[in-house]
C-alpha cells in the first residue's frame, strides 16, 4: 500500500480533472492525500475517498514572502506524511512540491506539464525576469522527478530545447488529462438557430479578443446567430476588465454565462465550440465539447492542434487571426450539416484518443502504482 500526495494549484481541478484517477488510486488500494489552497473542499475531496489538506499557495502573484511560505509549508506536510510518491500539476505545485519532496526525501517526484502559462506564452516576456526565474526553479525542480508528464510535444520540446530537462526517457506524452465518455454523453443536435460557445477563464491568452471581433464580422450578415461567452473572472495579468464583458454583452455581440459548476446543458444547448487559444496543455474544454458530440474551432497552436483534424472534427485557424476565425463559423453557417458530420468525428476521437481510463491507465504505470494485495 502506498501513500500518495497530489499537490495541486486550484482545488476544483482536483474534482473536476482528477477524480478518475483519484478514485482508481484508491481503488488499488493506496491511500491518497490532496493538497490544494482553497478552503470548503474537504467534504467533496472526502467523497472520493481521499483526505484533503489546504496549504499556502498566491496562484498568481510573485512575492517571494508568499512562495517561501509554501515551499516550507510543503516540506511540513510532506515530512509529516512520509508519502511514497508526489505528484504534482501546474507551475507553482510543480517547483514547490518538487523540492519539497527531494528536500524531504521522497524517491517517486512525478510532475504532469498542463501548459507552460502566460510567462511562456506572450512574446513581451521572452527576456523578463520573471520568465528567467521560471525557467531556473523549472530546470531544478524538474531535475528530481522520476517522470515529467506532458500533454503536448511542442511544451515538451520547448523544455528540451531550453534544457530544463536533460533527459528525454525521464518524459513521456500524455493525450490530456482525458475525459470521463459517460459524464461528458454525446448530445444530439437540437433544432434551432445556430450558436458558437466558448468556454475559458477570462484572460486574453484564451483568444477572447479574436472570439469578439469575429462575432461582430458575423453578426453583421447573420444577426440571429449566438455566441456565448462561459467561465469564471481572474485575478491574472493577462485578465479581462469585467467592464469589458459587460460592455460586449449590453452591445449584444455576446451573451455571457458566467461562471459554472456544470457547463454540460451549455454545450448540449450549442452548434459549435470555438476556442482561439494562443498555447495550451490539452485544452480540457475542447476534449469536454468533443466528448458532447460537438465541432470544434481551434487555433494551430500547441496543445489545440492535437484536438481537431482540420476538416474533419472541426477547423484550425491561426493564432490571432479573427477573420479567419469568423471565415470558419461561416462555413458552418452556410453548411449546417457539417455541424453534425464533423460533431460525429468529434465523439469518435475523443472515444479512440481521449478516454481518461486510457490516459490514467498510462500515467498509473509510469508511477508503479499496482494493485495491493
Amino acid at each position: 500500500m502506498a501513500n500518495i500526495i497530489i499537490i495541486s494549484h486550484y482545488a476544483k481541478t482536483l474534482i473536476n480533472f482528477r477524480s478518475e484517477l483519484i478514485k482508481e488510486m484508491i481503488e488499488l488500494g493506496h491511500n491518497v492525500t490532496t493538497l490544494a489552497p482553497e478552503k470548503n473542499y474537504k467534504s467533496k475531496i472526502n467523497a472520493l475517498g481521499a483526505k484533503y489538506i489546504v496549504y499556502p499557495l498566491n496562484r498568481t502573484g510573485i512575492n517571494p514572502f508568499d512562495d517561501l511560505r509554501t515551499i516550507l509549508s510543503l516540506m511540513k506536510i510532506i515530512r509529516n506524511l512520509k508519502p511514497d510518491i508526489v505528484f504534482s500539476y501546474s507551475t507553482k505545485p510543480i517547483i514547490y512540491g518538487s523540492l519539497a519532496a527531494q528536500i524531504s526525501g521522497v524517491k517517486n517526484i512525478y510532475s504532469m506539464i498542463t501548459g507552460l502559462g502566460y510567462v511562456f506564452v506572450r512574446k513581451e516576456n521572452r527576456r523578463s525576469p520573471l520568465k528567467n526565474l521560471v525557467k531556473l526553479l523549472y530546470k531544478i525542480a524538474l531535475k528530481y522527478n522520476n517522470v515529467v508528464f506532458f500533454q503536448n510535444p511542442d511544451d515538451l520540446n520547448l523544455l528540451l530545447r531550453l534544457r530544463l530537462i536533460k533527459d528525454k526517457n525521464k518524459t513521456l506524452i500524455l493525450n490530456g488529462s482525458g475525459i470521463n465518455l459517460e459524464k461528458y454523453y454525446f448530445a444530439p443536435l437540437k433544432e434551432k438557430s445556430i450558436s458558437f460557445l466558448l468556454i475559458a477563464r477570462l484572460i486574453w491568452d484564451k483568444g477572447i479578443y479574436e472570439y469578439i471581433e469575429a462575432a461582430r464580422i458575423i453578426k453583421k450578415k447573420y444577426p440571429n446567430v449566438s455566441f456565448l461567452l462561459l467561465g469564471p473572472n481572474e485575478k491574472n495579468p493577462c485578465a479581462i476588465k469585467k467592464e469589458y464583458i459587460k460592455k460586449w454583452a449590453n452591445k449584444g455581440i455576446i451573451n455571457y454565462l458566467g461562471e459554472k459548476d456544470d457547463v454540460r446543458p451549455y454545450i448540449a444547448n450549442s452548434s459549435v465550440f470555438v476556442l482561439p487559444s494562443y498555447r495550451e496543455g490539452i485544452p480540457r474544454s475542447i476534449l469536454e465539447a468533443m466528448a458532447m458530440g460537438r465541432p470544434v474551432i481551434t487555433t494551430n497552436s500547441p496543445g489545440c492542434r492535437e484536438t481537431v483534424e482540420d476538416g474533419v472534427n472541426g477547423f484550425l485557424v491561426p493564432i490571432k487571426d479573427s477573420k479567419a476565425l469568423a471565415d470558419r463559423m461561416e462555413k458552418f453557417i452556410l453548411n449546417p450539416d457539417l455541424i453534425k458530420q464533423m460533431g460525429n468525428r468529434s465523439r469518435e476521437i475523443a472515444e479512440k484518443r481521449f478516454d481518461v481510463y486510457k490516459v490514467n491507465r498510462i500515467i498509473l504505470e509510469h508511477m508503479g502504482i499496482k494493485k495491493t494485495l
